[in-house]
């Protein structure tokens, strides 16, 4: 990799002490596609790996309108009050025109992004899909050897396909919104299988009889699932940001998660998990940006276009012979 650049070395000491705006910086660098700033930002995540790993990592998705950011401020400020460092890793959706993310989420947790204890990051999605940004994990990274001990990170929010984030989380949360049909989505089994809680949300007023139907109909479809492993059984509960009650309820089931994960030794294993698909997702990456960026390969590549466009080589035919020019 080289000597580390100066500015990897000045804000990779102000992230080990702490410092929020040399964490910002460095997590700039890591989502900049230019190659000078990824160079720089190799060196910072690298400096950052004994760092890492020493934090409770919590996902946060559900339907849009579900209260996530609501939720997660107000969670964050329990945390805060009690002891803890709290990064919130908001992933917002991404403007088509100028790439930028479009909600903002550091203006809708207002109150929390005032905590010295706390660290707010939106990042746009970009063209990633799943929920989170291209270089979230490495924004994890930064985190944790800053020293923050408990990150949430929030998904887009844009339905489904949510997933993306159980790949680099301790505990996923999935947010449930009664009233509006959104209680029938929890019987969608790709999602709620990975759930390790579901939280339905705004259970207050006359909203409160639609919500304890919506957990006894959540529990019902629970019951069918195998337990998790290390027998962990995914709770449903019931909270409103609105009234203040329920989370302290969640951060005791959370914390009872981590202790089964830490007593089985599935949080480790999930951790270890987690890094063989960074790594081989890494890998896919760093072999595509090398095939498309090689002068080698960009003369076949351009003839072969051609060919498709005119229908004169199928599309599986010219891949392949664009494949065999590896070997």
């Amino acid at each position: 990799m080289g000597e580390p650049h100066p500015t990897a070395i000045k804000l990779l000491e102000g992230i080990l002490e702490g410092n929020r705006v040399a964490l910002a910086r460095g997590i700039t660098l890591v989502e900049s596609s230019k190659p000078a700033d990824q160079e720089i930002a190799a060196h910072i995540v690298e400096g950052c790996l004994s760092g890492a790993g020493k934090s409770l990592r919590i996902g946060v998705t559900g339907v849009p309108g579900a209260g996530k950011s609501t939720l997660i401020e107000h969670l964050g400020l329990i945390l805060v009050a009690s002891g803890n460092r709290v990064a919130v890793l908001a992933v917002d959706p991404s403007s088509r025109i100028s790439k930028g993310s479009i909600l903002g989420d550091k203006t809708r947790m207002d109150k929390l992004s005032r905590s010295p204890n706390a660290f707010i990051r939106p990042s746009p999605a970009g063209e990633t899909l799943g929920g989170v940004a291209r270089t979230t994990r490495e924004s994890i990274l930064l985190c944790e050897a800053a020293g923050f001990d408990v990150l949430l990170i929030e998904t887009v929010g844009v339905g489904q396909s949510e997933t993306a984030v159980y790949d680099l989380v301790d505990f996923f949360l999935l947010l449930q919104l009664t009233g509006a049909g959104d209680e029938l989505q929890g019987i969608k089994r790709g999602i709620l299988e990975m759930a390790d809680a579901i939280l339905i949300t705004k259970a207050e007023g006359n909203n409160l009889d639609s919500a304890l139907k919506a957990k006894a109909m959540l529990e019902l479809s629970l019951h069918y699932y195998p337990d998790k492993p290390g027998g962990w059984k995914p709770p449903v509960l019931l909270c409103s940001a609105l009234e203040g009650t329920g989370l302290d309820a969640l951060w005791e089931h959370i914390l009872e998660f981590k202790a089964m994960g830490l007593q089985h030794g599935t949080l480790m294993e999930n951790r270890r998990n987690q890094n063989l698909k960074w790594f081989r997702q890494s890998l896919d990456s760093g072999l595509h940006n090398f095939f498309y960026s090689n002068p080698k390969f960009k003369k076949t590549f351009d003839s072969l276009v051609q060919a498709v466009e005119s229908g004169t080589i199928s599309p599986f035919r010219a891949a392949g012979q664009l494949i065999r020019q590896l070997e």
